[in-house]
């Protein structure tokens, strides 16, 4: 059917371009993927076919599909980026493991959950094992424009090394953000090993200085993010358990993850919540 329609098309309307046998296959399975999806119909208008049949050709089921639609548009991705977040499973990692954080950061920013991670994926650094802070600093300086895309689309940068000053002591914090969407300030402290419960007093320490010498009058309090090369989920919930500060515990991976194992972890997650809601 396909392959005669186009026969005919080429047939009968030699300038018509754009509708070869592949092209009206898409079209096919694009139609038929969403006939009876009305909830996302606006959201498909709002992107490129070329983005459209990245997501319809690389998702698994329509709450996959309907997710990088709505990241798409959201963060502006070029049709690259989207191709990288799809390799990097950003679906599958926002459902297995959603962000680490405390409960001040929960009700100070409530929206935080839909802004951050649990991992970020820095592989455009090609750091080698047993890299350096500085490694790890440098070249997140050097790909800023990468990196800030993994943020997010409204983080700015605001400096690295940011001086804070208390009590005549000098002090530095490792990068500062800040978040349009949530109006306040990100402190970002980068730690090349696992995560230890004490890095969050120092954080805390951080927070204080930025909401008393640096938060505009018209901003939010800041919040910090703790970036490590590894945790343990046990000892991150010990540790954001009694913490009084707005801040989050995340990861730094060097390589993409192993998709197919964090798809496997997707169908146990959704096959525990189908067995809990029996």
């Amino acid at each position: 059917m396909v392959a005669q329609l186009a026969s005919h098309l080429a047939c009968t309307q030699p300038g018509l371009r754009g509708f070869t046998r592949p092209n009206l296959f898409r079209m096919r399975q694009f139609f038929e993927a969403y006939r009876h999806d009305v909830k996302v119909s606006a959201l498909l208008r709002q992107l490129p076919w070329t983005h459209n049949m990245i997501i319809l050709n690389q998702s698994k089921h329509p709450e996959e599909r309907e997710f990088y639609l709505r990241m798409a548009i959201q963060e502006k991705w070029s049709s690259r980026e989207l191709e990288r977040q799809f390799k990097a499973a950003l679906f599958e990692r926002s459902v297995v493991s959603p962000a680490k954080v405390s409960a001040p950061l929960r009700q100070i920013h409530p929206q935080a959950l839909e802004v951050f991670k649990d991992a970020y994926m820095v592989e455009f650094l090609a750091l080698e094992r047993g890299h350096a802070e500085t490694d790890l600093h440098g070249g997140l300086l050097h790909r800023l424009r990468d990196f800030l895309i993994e943020l997010g689309r409204d983080f700015c940068f605001v400096g690295s090394q940011y001086p804070l000053q208390v009590g005549g002591r000098d002090f530095a914090l490792d990068l500062l953000f800040f978040h349009r969407g949530l109006n306040c300030l990100v402190a970002i402290e980068l730690k090349v090993g696992r995560f230890e419960p004490e890095y969050l007093g120092k954080m805390d320490f951080y927070l204080e200085a930025l909401d008393r010498n640096v938060r505009k009058p018209h901003e939010n309090p800041a919040l910090g993010v703790l970036l490590c090369a590894s945790k343990e989920d046990e000892i991150v919930e010990y540790a954001l358990n009694r913490s009084l500060s707005p801040a989050l515990i995340a990861e730094y991976h060097t390589q993409l993850p192993d998709k197919k194992l964090l798809q496997a972890k997707l169908q146990e997650f959704y096959a525990l919540n189908a067995q809990e809601a029996e």
